[in-house]
């Protein structure tokens, strides 16, 4: 009989992207983190947010983001900053929100294994009705908490995901 094996791996390192890295990015880095802490995979998985442009560069997040986060129980005190040429390298998984952060991620990646490493939030939705993480700088308290309720049922998936590469 024969037996495959499946190399799985250490830890996985995830890298949330979005424009700013001032709503979307770290919401997506703090649900995450309470859904790995909350499974006790802390050690396993690595998380951390960056924006494609460096607009807010060393600013905490959008305020309101902040906010509509804080009254779900997540705290987001990352600090801003651009993607780096070394991310490609340091991150498994580069994840964003929208079609032109993954247009951009693409064109910043060094190398076609860099390429293969980005992916967009809703992949790893679980409901599948809208297809990105709309920005919502613009838009009133339902963008902001239409983002949170995205990226929560994302979360979960990813979180499934990993776990197949992990456990």
């Amino acid at each position: 009989m024969e037996r495959s094996l499946v190399m799985k791996e250490e830890k996985v390192r995830l890298l949330f992207v979005c424009l700013g890295n001032i709503c979307r990015s770290p919401s997506a880095e703090a649900v995450m983190k309470r859904l790995v802490k909350d499974a006790g995979l802390g050690d396993r998985i690595e998380i951390d947010s960056a924006g494609i442009a460096g607009y807010h560069e060393g600013d905490r997040a959008d305020s309101r983001m902040r906010a509509h986060a804080a009254r779900r129980g997540y705290v987001l005190d990352s600090i801003s900053r651009p993607v780096r040429q070394w991310d490609f390298h340091d991150f498994d998984l580069i994840i964003g929100m929208d079609d032109q952060n993954i247009t951009d991620l693409k064109r910043m990646a060094p190398d076609l294994e860099s390429v293969a490493k980005i992916h967009q939030m809703t992949e790893f939705s679980r409901n599948k009705l809208y297809d990105h993480v709309p920005d919502p700088y613009y838009s009133g308290a339902e963008g902001f908490e239409l983002v949170l309720d995205l990226l929560e049922d994302a979360c979960a998936g990813l979180l499934e995901y990993c776990k197949d590469r992990i456990l």
